[in-house]
C-alpha cells in the first residue's frame, strides 16, 4: 500500500475512535473586565466552571484569543463589546467565530497589546497590557533562533536576553520540543533538525559523528555534565524529552563550564513546576512503519501533575516507551550498527522526573531527581557476510541473536539548587549533584585491531559522579551598568570500562548470531577525576548600543590511575597526572538600529585527554606519567549580526576556530594529537507572513582541516568531525484555531573530503520530508507525526562515512505517530 495512503487511513481511524471523547460544548455565561495595576483583566465565566482551551494570534495591532468548543450565552446578547476600556487599549469584542468557538479581540491604540490567558475556578482570566516590551509572546510557536523575549543562563551561567549575547545562541522552548516530539522521541533527531551547526541525525544510540562545529559538544542536564572521562558520546541518550522544559544551545568553543565544550554546550532544563494549584496531564501513543506494518509498532505513555501550594511547588512525571523495529523505505528492516553504537529500534525506555520546591522570601531551594532507564532487547544483528561483497552494499538484518547482556543506559540525577536574590545586594546560587551512569555498547568485532587484544568484545562504561558549584553575581557601580559573576566549580568522578569477552569460534560458526561470554576483563584502567574551576565574568553596559563581557576560567585537574594490563596483554603502570588551564573570553554587542545588531567574540574551550582511550592500546612498558598532560586548547572567533522586525527575524554568523594539539583519531582508532583549523557560516530566518503563516529555515556550512606531520600543509578532516552543508525548512499554517499543520524538510549536502581510511568515505547528499499536525478534539489534543513523509531511500551521513558494508544501515523509511493529550 502507499504510504501516504496507509496515513490518510490511519489518520481518519485514529480521529473516529477518539472523537466519540468530545466533551459538550462550553456555555460563557458571563464577561466582567476589572482594570489592573498594569492593564485590565477580562473575567470569562462559564456555566459549569470549566476552563476551555484557548489559541493566541495577533492581526497587526490587534491581539486574538479564540476560545475552542465555546458558545456565548450571555444575558446582554451573543456578543461584548468595551470601547476604551483603559489608556492604550481602543476596544476589546467578544464575538462567536464559529459554530462552537468564539473570539476576542482585543485593540491596541498604537501597538500590540500583550496577554497571559489562566485559568481560575469559574473559568478563565485574560490578563492584558497595553504594551509593546513582548510582541513575540503572541507566537509561541515561532521556533525563532534569537528572539529578543528570549533569556538564556547558558551563555553567561546567569539570566540575560539573548540578543545581551555576543554568541551564537539557539533556544528551543517547550512548545517547540512538543512539536517536535510528535515525529520522533529521539532527541538527537530533534536537535540536529533544528540547530544550526550540529551535524545531521545519526539515527543510532550514538551521538558519535553528530559534532558541533566541527567538535564535540558538552551536554548539561540543569548544570550538570553528562560528559565522564571515558567519552562514550550517548549524551542525548541520558534524559526523555518528556522531562524537558527547554533547551539552550551555545554554539562555539567555550570554558565557562569547565572540560569538554570545544564545539559549544547544549543546556537541557528540566520542567518546571506550574503556578496553578494542580495541573495532570496525560498522553498516550503509537507508532509505527508505513513501509512495513508488523514487528514496527512502538507506543509510548507519559502522565504528570504539577502544582503550587503557598510557598511549596512540585511536579512528578513518568514516561513510558517502546520502539517496534526500525524499517528503511523498501521494507527490510534496519540493523543495529556492529561497530558499537547500536541503534534505538527494539527498545524500552522509562524516564522518572521529581521536583519539590520551596520559596523563602527571596530564597528558593529545590530538590530534583531523574532517572532515565533505556534497554534494546532485539533478535536481530547486521549479518557480517555483507562485508564480503565488493562496493558498497547495504547493512542486512540477521535473525536469532542471542545476546545474554544488551546494550542500553541508564542515568540518574539528583540535583539540589539554592538561590538567594539578596545575598549581601547580590545573587547566590549553590548546587550540589550526584550523577550514577551505565551504558553498554553493542557487541563488537575486534579481531582484526591487535591493540584491542584481537578479540570480540562488549564494553560499558560505568561512572559515579558527585559535584558542586557556587557562584556570585554582584552589581557594580551606582546605576548597576555592570555585573560580576565569580565562584567556583568542582566535582569528582570515578569511571571504568570493563569488557565482556566472547567466543569467536562460536560467533563465526554460528554466522555472527552467537556471543558465548568467557569471561570479563578490564578495557581501561579505573580513573578517579577530580577537578577544580575558579571562574570570574565581567558584564558591562558601556552605553544603550554597546554592550561588553569578558572573563577568565582557570581550571585545575588531577588524575588516579591503577597499574593495569591492557587486552592485548601488555602491562602498564599507573600514576598520578595533573592538568590545569587558564583561559579567556571577550565579547561585544552593538546594537546599530533599534532591530539590527552586531557582535563579535572571541573565546577559549579545553577539552582533557581521553585518558582511557589512550591507555587501553598502550604498548607494553608504558607508564601513566608518559601521557602528555596538556589539554586540547581551542582558539574560536567569531562574527554575527542579527535583526529582529516585527514579522522578521533573522541572523547570520562565521566562525573560525583553531587548536594546536587537536584530537582525532586514525585508521584503528588510535589518538592523533595535531594542529587542526575549522571555520564556517551559520545563518536562520524566521517569518510570520501573516497571523496563520509562519515561514523559515536555517543553513550551516562548515569545513575543517588538519596538519597531521605538524609542517604546515593541511588537509581535510575526517567525516566524523565535519559534517556536509545542512539546510532545513518549515511552512506552517494555524488552519483553524484548533487545527495547525507544519511540514518540516532536511537538506544534507554532499562531501568527498581527501584521505584514506576511517571517516573519509564519500558522502551524498539526501532530501527528507516530515508533517506535523496538531488537532483539537474534545478536551484533548491528537497529534499525527509523520517522518520521511515520502518515504525517502537515504543513508546517514554517520552510516556512509564508515566505510563499512555492515554499518552503511540505510534511514527509516516513512514513520507515522499518533499522540493524544489531555489536561485533568
Amino acid at each position: 500500500m502507499n504510504p501516504l495512503n496507509s496515513f490518510l487511513i490511519a489518520t481518519g481511524v485514529a480521529i473516529a475512535v477518539i472523537q466519540p471523547a468530545r466533551a459538550d460544548v462550553v456555555q460563557v455565561t458571563g464577561i466582567q473586565l476589572n482594570p489592573t495595576d498594569v492593564g485590565v483583566e477580562i473575567i470569562i465565566e462559564t456555566a459549569d466552571n470549566t476552563a476551555p482551551q484557548t489559541f493566541t494570534s495577533r492581526d497587526n495591532q490587534t491581539l486574538l484569543v479564540d476560545i475552542s468548543n465555546t458558545q456565548l450565552r450571555l444575558p446582554q446578547g451573543n456578543q461584548f463589546r468595551e470601547d476604551n476600556p483603559i489608556a492604550g487599549i481602543s476596544a476589546i469584542e467578544i464575538v462567536p467565530l464559529e459554530p462552537n468557538s468564539v473570539r476576542i479581540s482585543i485593540v491596541g491604540e498604537t501597538t500590540l497589546p500583550t496577554a497571559q490567558v489562566d485559568a481560575i475556578d469559574r473559568g478563565l482570566v485574560v490578563s492584558v497590557t497595553p504594551t509593546d516590551a513582548n510582541t513575540q509572546a503572541l507566537t509561541p510557536e515561532l521556533p525563532t533562533e534569537d528572539p529578543e523575549i528570549e533569556i538564556t543562563v547558558t551563555a553567561t551561567r546567569t539570566e540575560e536576553n539573548v540578543t545581551d549575547v555576543p554568541r551564537s545562541v539557539t533556544v528551543i522552548n517547550r512548545e517547540q520540543l512538543e512539536q517536535q516530539r510528535r515525529v520522533t522521541r529521539d532527541l538527537g533527531e530533534i536537535l540536529g533538525k533544528l540547530v544550526p551547526g550540529l551535524a545531521p541525525p545519526t539515527q543510532s544510540a550514538s551521538n558519535f559523528g553528530q559534532s558541533l562545529r566541527g567538535r564535540n559538544v558538552l551536554v548539561l542536564i540543569d548544570g550538570i555534565p553528562q560528559s565522564t572521562s571515558r567519552n562514550v558520546q550517548r549524551d542525548f541518550r541520558t534524559i526523555d524529552p518528556t522531562a524537558i522544559e527547554r533547551i539552550e544551545v551555545l554554539r562555539g568553543p567555550t570554558a565557562i563550564y569547565g572540560d569538554g565544550a570545544t564545539g559549544g554546550v547544549i543546556n537541557i532544563i528540566t520542567r518546571t513546576a506550574t503556578e496553578q494549584r494542580l495541573v495532570s496531564t496525560s498522553e498516550l501513543g503509537i507508532s509505527n512503519s508505513l513501509t512495513r506494518f508488523e514487528d514496527s509498532v512502538g507506543y509510548n505513555l507519559q502522565h504528570s501533575i504539577s502544582g503550587t501550594e503557598g510557598n511549596f511547588d512540585y511536579l512528578v512525571s513518568a514516561a513510558f516507551g517502546g520502539n517496534g523495529g526500525f524499517f528503511d523505505a523498501q521494507g527490510d528492516r534496519i540493523p543495529p550498527d556492529p561497530n558499537a553504537q547500536g541503534g534505538i529500534a527494539d527498545t524500552e525506555t522509562i524516564n522518572i522526573l521529581g521536583k519539590v520546591g520551596a520559596n523563602f522570601g527571596e530564597q528558593r531551594l529545590q530538590l530534583s531527581f531523574n532517572h532515565f532507564y533505556e534497554r534494546q532487547d532485539t533478535n536481530f544483528t547486521s549479518d557480517p557476510a555483507v562485508n564480503t561483497l565488493p562496493g558498497r552494499e547495504k547493512a542486512r538484518a540477521l535473525g536469532g541473536l542471542v545476546l545474554d547482556e544488551n546494550q542500553g543506559t541508564e542515568n540518574t540525577l539528583i540535583n539540589l539548587d539554592y538561590r538567594n536574590d539578596n545575598f549581601i545586594g547580590s545573587q547566590l546560587r549553590g548546587q550540589l549533584y550526584y550523577r550514577n551512569y551505565l551504558t553498554r555498547f553493542f557487541p563488537f568485532d575486534a579481531r582484526d585491531f591487535v591493540s584491542f587484544g584481537n578479540e570480540l568484545i562488549q564494553s560499558r562504561v560505568e561512572s559515579e559522579k558527585y559535584g558542586g558549584r557556587l557562584q556570585v553575581e554582584s552589581p557594580l557601580f551606582n546605576e548597576g551598568a555592570a555585573r560580576l559573576l565569580w565562584g567556583v566549580d568542582y566535582f569528582n568522578e570515578d569511571t571504568s570500562q570493563p569488557v565482556s569477552i566472547y567466543d569467536g569460534a562460536t560467533f563465526d560458526a554460528s554466522g555472527g548470531l552467537v556471543f558465548a561470554k568467557v569471561g570479563d576483563r578490564p578495557w581501561t584502567p579505573p580513573l578517579q577525576l577530580s577537578s577544580l574551576g575558579l571562574f570570574a565574568q565581567l558584564n558591562w553596559d558601556i552605553s544603550d548600543r554597546l554592550l561588553v563581557n569578558g572573563g577568565i576560567r582557570h581550571e585545575r585537574a588531577g588524575v588516579d590511575v591503577d597499574d593495569f594490563t591492557t587486552l592485548a596483554g601488555n602491562s602498564i603502570a599507573g600514576g598520578d597526572l595533573d592538568f590545569n588551564a587558564t583561559l579567556f573570553n571577550l565579547g561585544a554587542v552593538f546594537f546599530a538600529t533599534q532591530e539590527i545588531s552586531l557582535f563579535t567574540n572571541f573565546s577559549q574551550g579545553f577539552s582533557l585527554a581521553d585518558i582511557g582511550r589512550v591507555l587501553r592500546t598502550a604498548p607494553a612498558g608504558f607508564t601513566v606519567e608518559q601521557l602528555s598532560p596538556e589539554p586540547q586548547r581551542v582558539n574560536n572567533y567569531e562574527i554575527g549580526i542579527r535583526g529582529q522586525w516585527e514579522a522578521v527575524q533573522a541572523s547570520l554568523s562565521a566562525f573560525y576556530n583553531q587548536s594546536d594539539l587537536g584530537t582525532t583519531f586514525d585508521t584503528d582508532l588510535n589518538v592523533i594529537r595535531a594542529p587542526e583549523r575549522v571555520y564556517g557560516i551559520e545563518a536562520a530566518v524566521d517569518t510570520q507572513l501573516s497571523t496563520n503563516w509562519l515561514l523559515g529555515g536555517t543553513l550551516s556550512w562548515v569545513e575543517g582541516e588538519i596538519d597531521l606531520a605538524d609542517n604546515g600543509e593541511y588537509t581535510d578532516l575526517d567525516g566524523f568531525r565535519i559534517p556536509p552543508l545542512k539546510l532545513s525548512a518549515y511552512v506552517q499554517n494555524q488552519t483553524t484555531p484548533g487545527w495547525s499543520n507544519r511540514l518540516q524538510l532536511l537538506f544534507s549536502g554532499g562531501r568527498n573530503p581527501a584521505g584514506d581510511g576511517f571517516g573519509f568515505n564519500e558522502v551524498e547528499n539526501y532530501l527528507t520530508v516530515d508533517y506535523i499536525s496538531s488537532i483539537q478534539i474534545g478536551t484533548g489534543t491528537l497529534n499525527i507525526g509523520v517522518e520521511n513523509l515520502f518515504n525517502a531511500q537515504y543513508f546517514p551521513v554517520v552510516s556512509q562515512v564508515q566505510g563499512i558494508n555492515s554499518s552503511y544501515a540505510a534511514a527509516r523509511g516513512t514513520t507515522l505517530s499518533i499522540k493524544y493529550a489531555v489536561d485533568w
